[in-house]
């Protein structure tokens, strides 16, 4: 699904600083991000939401992070980003555009794209995302703030995941099978 190549700077940048900094593994992310906007308009996709928020994301956060040399935990420094990256859910939802609205309309023939159905299922399915990037944060910032041991914060990460990860393959077929039934009744 091509939703989930917007998050591949996320990973990148996790995977980064695990073998180097903090520093090291935002630039990597911002170089990632890059090349994966630029790779979506060399296939002809429009901008995304996503993609301009997470190349925002890392290039701010590397620059700040380089000009201030600010010395991040592991977990404080996946509180920030993890909070950008549920800012720029939240800001989707709030212009009106989901960011999986502009995925989903690279899917679907465009007859469909004002359906109620189709918009709702993108909203909800953002909303999910949103829910997602808010256990993280919340997960993150027990551990930065308070005594939570780091191990609970990676199960709340795991599972929060692969709760978004898993209804958004899901989801948009069970809501149509649903509203089909829902129309023979």
């Amino acid at each position: 699904m091509q939703i989930f190549l917007g998050f591949t700077p996320y990973l990148a940048f996790f995977v980064g600083i695990r073998i180097g900094s903090v520093d090291a593994a935002m630039w990597i992310a911002f170089v990632v991000a890059v090349l994966v906007a630029l790779y979506g308009r060399w296939r002809g996709r429009s901008v995304k939401i996503l993609e301009v928020g997470v190349v925002t994301l890392f290039g701010a956060l590397a620059v700040f992070t380089g000009v201030t040399h600010w010395d991040w935990s592991l977990t404080a420094v996946r509180f920030a980003v993890d909070l950008g990256l549920l800012a720029i859910v939240l800001i989707s939802i709030a212009i009106g555009r989901p960011f999986t609205l502009q995925y989903a309309r690279e899917r679907v023939a465009e007859g469909y794209w004002q359906s109620p159905l189709f918009l709702a299922i993108n909203r909800r399915i953002t909303w999910v995302w949103a829910a997602a990037f808010a256990a993280l944060v919340t997960a993150h910032a027990a551990v930065v703030f308070s005594r939570v041991p780091v191990w609970l914060d990676l199960v709340v990460t795991v599972l929060a995941f692969s709760y978004a990860i898993n209804f958004t393959a899901r989801y948009p077929e069970k809501a149509r099978k649903s509203a089909a039934t829902q129309r023979a009744a």
